[in-house]
């Protein structure tokens, strides 16, 4: 009688494409460093586009998102979205989820630079008091799932506040 082996675990691989156009040319092209803008447009299909921009202080405009705050966005997007699914999972009725999202980075003096931390800081509202305990826990868990923070290289951290619904 001969055994056969199982067949090795499949590994689910997901493609996601974005496209990124730029909007800023004032006419002159980028002829100087301030001669045109840093706007450009974050588009993805059947989707409403972003609008996005370098920071202010890289001359960019204040009004539109720029790189470095849509990646802490996807930080803290990742990590509450692995919260609420395993919340759900484990039977923590939540109600509510808002989280104040900030990162630092630091710039060198050579113009290049890097983040060093982002701090998540979620308020979550639980629908009973026996939920709390389950619920903070959970985010640690979260952390350990969110694909975005595995994929970077400085601290994601995460203080919870945990409320009960009226």
């Amino acid at each position: 009688m001969t055994e056969s082996k199982p067949a090795p675990p499949t590994t689910a691989r997901h493609g996601y494409q974005v496209e990124v156009v730029w909007t800023g040319n004032t006419g002159q092209g980028t002829s100087s460093y301030r001669s045109y803008e840093r706007t450009h447009e974050v588009r993805a299909d059947g989707k409403d586009a972003i609008g996005a921009s370098a920071d202010p202080v890289f001359l960019g405009d204040a009004d539109r998102y720029n790189p470095e705050e849509l990646l802490v966005a996807s930080l803290s997007q990742c990590h509450m979205l692995w919260f609420l699914h395993l919340a759900a999972d484990s039977g923590v009725v939540v109600t509510g989820y808002h989280d104040q999202a900030r990162g630092i980075l630091t710039e060198n003096p050579d113009g290049t630079g890097q983040f060093e931390s982002v701090e998540l800081t979620p308020l979550v509202t639980v629908s009973d008091r026996a939920s709390v305990d389950v619920a903070e826990a959970l985010h640690e868990r979260a952390h350990e799932l969110c694909y975005i923070a595995k994929a970077v290289n400085f601290p994601v951290n995460c203080t919870p506040t945990t409320r009960i619904a009226n």
